[in-house]
């Protein structure tokens, strides 16, 4: 007895079980016009029998197009990413659209081997979150017609779309915010320097102190890894000016804050959550603002303040451009700026201690 599966089942065994001619099923698959409903029906009967599923390599063939597009996110597990992800996704489903998604985990050659992963699978899309500096590598794609845009931040070395939210304007009014209850020194704790949201969130919390007339010591200014443990470490020389209190070696004079700061602001999730870890069991803590909302943000006492994006809309937005790209939209390519809200709850409005 053969174990050897059984062959799926092809248009013309749909249009032999029907009745019908090979270009009416042709016609019912691919939601043309041409059929009457009556006749539409008894062929999606006999699909739904027969278990028939349309061949998308003979698509391909047939009309260039995969009806499938590939983002390249950070990671997908972060709840920001997953939030950018739904909301692509939403749009490609209202074009028909599969969307195939995979993590770059930052690295930039994660990035690139990703992206050029889905390019070999021959999406007919393509929106990036970028890891690295250098997009370079995607010219070719583009050239032969994937259409691409970047989410998030901007890429380098390639005319392409770009979705993006207004990160300084949003650490401004976060920073200005703190200024306002009465802190002179606040504390800035960030990504990695090189990455774009970093560097725009610094220059806003710059530009906030700066018009306030405030100075910025530069030891109250804290970039890397956003692990808990750096992230702890950097918390408590900036709330005491000295040793991290943890064990770890005392800070050199360059890394040591001149005067602890009396108030954080957090640049993204992950340092929000992993400040507010270090912060737990405090007898007294300082304010704090967040960079992006957190789902029990709420629920915390005092409730977190923060600068809150909104990365549905970042992604909705970039599937759209990319769908007007492939619908052959030519216009110069367009840098889109989403606008974030200050969301007051209790954390960046303790005073000064």
């Amino acid at each position: 007895m053969s174990s050897r599966p059984a062959a799926r089942p092809t248009m013309k065994d749909v249009a032999a079980a029907a009745g019908v001619g090979l270009k009416t099923v042709s016609r019912v698959v691919n939601k043309e016009s041409g059929v009457s409903p009556a006749m539409a029906a008894r062929v999606r009967a006999v699909i739904d029998e027969l278990g028939f599923r349309r061949n998308d390599s003979a698509r391909l063939l047939r009309t260039g197009s995969t009806a499938s597009v590939g983002l390249v996110l950070e990671d997908i597990g972060d709840p920001f990413s997953s939030a950018l992800s739904r909301g692509v996704e939403a749009v490609a489903r209202e074009h028909g659209c599969l969307l195939l998604t995979g993590s770059s985990a930052e690295d930039a050659d994660r990035e690139r081997e990703l992206a050029l992963a889905l390019c070999a699978r021959r999406v007919d899309g393509l929106v990036v979150v970028p890891a690295g500096g250098d997009h370079e590598y995607l010219l070719p794609e583009a050239a032969s017609g994937l259409a691409v845009v970047f989410l998030d931040r901007p890429g380098a070395g390639i005319e392409a779309d770009a979705v993006l939210s207004d990160n300084a304007g949003g650490a401004r009014a976060g920073t200005a915010h703190l200024i306002a209850h009465g802190h002179p020194r606040i504390g800035f704790i960030g990504d990695l320097p090189h990455i774009h949201t970093c560097a725009e969130r610094l220059r806003g919390y710059r530009e906030a102190m700066r018009a306030a007339g405030l100075p910025v010591d530069e030891r109250w200014i804290a970039t890397g890894p956003t692990d808990p443990a750096t992230v702890g470490r950097a918390v408590r020389r900036l709330l005491t000016g000295g040793p991290d209190g943890n064990g770890g070696p005392d800070p050199t004079a360059a890394e040591r804050a001149a005067e602890p700061v009396t108030a954080l602001f957090t640049a993204n999730n992950r340092v929000t959550l992993a400040a507010l870890q270090a912060l737990a069991g405090l007898p007294a803590r300082p304010a704090l603002v967040g960079f992006d909302d957190l789902e029990l943000a709420a629920l915390l006492s005092p409730g977190l303040t923060v600068v809150a994006q909104d990365p549905e809309a970042l992604g909705r937005t970039a599937a759209r451009l990319l769908f007007d790209r492939l619908g052959h939209d030519t216009s110069p390519p367009r840098r889109v700026e989403l606008p974030t809200r200050l969301i007051v709850r209790g954390s960046g409005e303790v005073p000064p201690a």
